[in-house]
């Protein structure tokens, strides 16, 4: 349970980190599967003795967390979660199947193989996105043959949807050898430390540790050196960006607001631009996948409703990200917005929630009512579903921010009432917006990118 919960806290820390919108969807959904397991996990345990009452993580297990997010570099950040901590929750898994076959307890070992099953899946999935030792292929007397063989080449399998094919999405090749090993050396150290929280062999020998031999030669943990913080924008690979897409000049963006809410406008016009407005939810996954770390001792259910939040919002991006090829939009000449990112992460977790729930997406229903009328004219069953679904999940998403935008101001000591708060937290954005907001230009010339006035010519 800790460990699931503990990556479902810290490796949302890479979503905002790395570039490819594809990664950034994985992660949601592994996220989302691990607090999935943690629920399970919970419950299960909560029928049984000796499970324990509280929600919290133990000092040791979260320190290894804490270190595991720290690399600048977030591929290197990648391979440690994904070569050293969930290889060694599979074994732990198994170890469990093995040590507690002779119970009998059926219910527990069925979750347990679904599990497995999960973390196979999820190292499969994952392994095209791991980052390559820029040495890997060669042994060095200064590195561990164990250690570089966690950064063996993975080969990216051939673009099989129209977006990959659109984008041509470039994986990292290479990273420093000092850094990735580095990483991945105290990572294991750290596991191998704590035998009772892995009580099965970690993934590598001991002796592969540069730094097992010695304690006292050991680098020091970044993480006790510096906190973690944020980065002041997030991460969008080979994409274009710009601050917003949103504006009311169609030769500048291709949201065209007057244009969403105008009866004249053409019905297909309408599909592009919504389809552009749910792919750029990718903000929204970047920017509430910093609330998780931020908030370490919320209750697990909060950080369960907001892994599903998290999905949800992945799930909305990939309609649009996976639509507009279809309809001939290349996905290298839409920018993506950063402002909201960018503004939010000067803010307090509490005030990013209530932000996202009890502004945005509150506010957002009389317009997506409207588009989706108008939707409906094109006899499009697809999109008409997918913003059925799209409408569905904000609802929920409002209900959930009634729930826990309370607890979230508590652990924050914030005594004023609900209303108050999501007041004063509006105008606080709007001062904010005065210096961070704007301030990313646009990455392609109007000639270049998409805009209103483009997508006029594409339903032509």
């Amino acid at each position: 349970f800790e460990t699931e919960r503990e990556f479902v806290r810290t490796a949302t820390t890479l979503i905002y980190r790395v570039g490819e919108p594809e990664l950034k969807y994985l992660l949601c959904q592994h996220v989302w599967e691990a607090a999935s397991h943690a629920r399970f996990i919970r419950e299960r345990g909560r029928e049984l003795s000796g499970f324990g009452t509280t929600d919290d993580v133990r000092p040791a297990l979260r320190q290894l967390f804490n270190e595991a997010v720290m690399p600048a570099d977030a591929t290197v950040a990648l391979a440690g979660f994904y070569r050293v901590i969930k290889p060694a929750l599979h074994d732990a898994y198994r170890h469990y199947l093995t040590a507690t076959h002779h119970l009998a307890d059926w219910p527990s070992r069925k979750l347990v193989e679904e599990f497995l099953a999960d973390e196979a899946r999820h190292a499969d999935e994952m392994a095209p996105y791991l980052p390559v030792a820029a040495s890997a292929s060669k042994q060095t007397t200064s590195t561990a043959p164990e250690l570089l063989r966690l950064g063996e080449a993975r080969t990216l399998p051939s673009a099989s949807t129209a977006s990959e094919k659109s984008a041509k999405i470039n994986v990292p090749t290479s990273v420093s050898d000092s850094d990735l090993v580095t990483h991945l050396a105290q990572l294991t150290t750290l596991l191998a430390s704590h035998p009772t929280l892995f009580p099965c062999s970690p993934s590598l020998p001991l002796s592969a540790s540069p730094s097992s031999a010695s304690p006292s030669s050991a680098p020091p943990l970044l993480s006790a050196t510096h906190p973690y913080t944020h980065p002041p924008t997030c991460h969008r690979g080979r994409f274009p960006t710009c601050s917003s897409v949103f504006s009311d000049d169609p030769a500048e963006t291709p949201v065209v607001r007057a244009w969403l809410i105008d009866p004249t406008t053409d019905a297909r016009v309408i599909r592009i631009m919504v389809y552009v407005w749910l792919m750029m939810e990718l903000d929204a996954v970047d920017y509430l996948a910093t609330v998780f770390y931020d908030t370490p001792h919320a209750p697990f259910d909060l950080h369960h409703d907001l892994a599903r939040h998290l999905w949800d919002e992945s799930r909305h991006s990939q309609f649009g990200y996976r639509q507009l090829p279809r309809l001939g939009v290349d996905l290298l000449t839409l920018e993506h917005s950063l402002d909201l990112y960018t503004i939010l992460v000067q803010m307090t977790p509490p005030e990013r929630y209530a932000m996202m729930t009890m502004e945005f997406e509150a506010n957002s229903f009389p317009t997506k009512a409207h588009v989706m009328d108008r939707v409906r004219e094109l006899n499009d069953f697809e999109a008409d579903t997918l913003l059925a679904f799209d409408r569905n999940d904000e609802q929920n998403h409002v209900r959930s921010g009634h729930r826990w935008l309370p607890v979230m101001m508590a652990l924050f000591g914030e005594t004023r009432s609900p209303e108050d708060f999501v007041t004063a937290t509006r105008a606080r954005f709007t001062e904010l917006a005065k210096s961070y907001g704007g301030i990313t230009p646009h990455s392609l010339p109007p000639s270049q990118r998409l805009t209103g006035e483009k997508i006029l010519r594409l339903i032509k």
